[in-house]
């Protein structure tokens, strides 16, 4: 097995007291003694704080560098405001998805951050297929996210500036004296920030997070089972190069500018079978969330079932949501299947247990809009 690498708050992982475990190429943390369970339901009711400096983040320059992004991705870029951020797909000539992305119009340059385990070739297809005259430059710095329905109070007390953002607004502050990037946005459904940091300076204020009474460190696991309960996509489990936009449920991902009569309509790889999905409904699968009974959580692989024994789908993400009390999951299934209230049943150990089709998310967003 090749090396793993190191986020710069590996140090403070193992004082304290993780589990540590590989994750897209580097060490990570799955857990802390506080556990699993423990970890989600605090993040729920308090703050947590995550470490994400494995993701890739990226400065992509150039004239027009929206204009340019916006020849990979469906997402209307050249539309977003400066000091705002928004969630992108890069997509193939087929139309599947190769990574999703989150994309910060940053004033003179775009600001990236990119999946973990697609960095490396996310960095490799930007660099093939930008216009000439455009540069990416990766970036070596750490990523913290604070979590949770006190994050806001915890963030206007070291620095009331970044309190004060919205829902997928991004800015420079300073916090505690350390010089960050702070958008307003998270990957657990709960209200919460992302703040990118010089990696020198992320066990620092990490530290600082951390000495605050509302905030825990909170591992993989519980960020995990969080994404799953407020309905979010993991790449390669929910969405992969196999899934189109329209079958994930990204319709809102699909800029109106950039649909079928839009002012920049189609012009990324895919267009032509995304767009006529959009039009026409015409997809013959769809991802739904599935609320299990009993205690017994449903995972990734299992297989669903119609009420006549007629397989129709697959389980992509499942376990206990613990805000939920249920066994919770998300997968594809015919859209035949697909309506809200519809039974399935999903094959576990050689047993089929009942699941009701449900929208998702399956927890009330906490999102501050302002």
């Amino acid at each position: 097995m090749s090396q793993l690498d190191k986020t710069p708050l590996y140090d403070l992982h193992v004082e304290l007291g993780a589990k540590l475990v590989p994750f897209a190429g580097y060490e990570m943390p799955v857990q802390y003694p506080l556990g699993v369970k423990k970890e989600h339901e605090h993040t729920r009711s308090a703050c947590g704080l995550f470490d994400v400096s494995h993701m890739g983040q990226l400065i992509l320059r150039g004239p027009d560098p929206a204009a340019a992004l916006e020849a990979l991705v469906p997402a209307d870029i050249v539309g977003l405001p400066e000091g705002m951020q928004r969630y992108a797909l890069f997509t193939n000539p087929e139309g599947g998805i190769l990574d999703d992305l989150m994309v910060v119009n940053a004033g003179d340059h775009l600001y990236l951050v990119v999946n973990a385990a697609c960095k490396a070739q996310d960095i490799a297809h930007l660099e093939a297929n930008l216009a000439s005259g455009h540069t990416l430059e990766p970036l070596d710095r750490g990523l913290l996210a604070l979590q949770g329905p006190q994050a806001a109070e915890v963030m206007k007390r070291l620095c009331p500036a970044a309190g004060e953002l919205v829902f997928m607004q991004h800015g420079h502050f300073t916090i505690d004296g350390i010089e960050a990037w702070v958008s307003r946005s998270g990957y657990t459904g709960e209200d919460g920030f992302e703040i990118s940091v010089a990696a020198a300076d992320s066990e620092t204020l990490a530290r600082r997070l951390l000495a605050e009474a509302e905030v825990e460190a909170i591992g993989l696991g519980a960020r995990d089972s969080l994404r799953l309960e407020a309905g979010l996509c993991l790449y390669g489990h929910d969405i992969d190069t196999a899934t189109t936009p329209v079958e994930a449920g990204l319709i809102w991902a699909i800029g109106k500018p950039r649909r079928l009569g839009g002012e920049r309509a189609g012009g990324f790889p895919g267009a032509e079978l995304i767009l006529q999905q959009v039009q026409d409904k015409d997809h013959r699968r769809k991802r739904v969330g599935l609320l299990g009974e009993g205690r017994a959580p449903v995972r990734e692989g299992a297989e669903l079932y119609n009420a006549e024994g007629e397989r129709i789908g697959v389980v992509t993400s499942g376990g206990f949501g613990p805000s939920v009390g249920k066994p919770v999951a998300m997968g594809y299934v015919s859209i035949e299947a697909s309506d809200p209230e519809t039974q399935v049943f999903a094959e576990v150990r050689g047993k089929r247990l009942p699941m009701t089709v449900t929208r998702m998310p399956f927890v009330t967003p906490g999102y501050y809009r302002g």
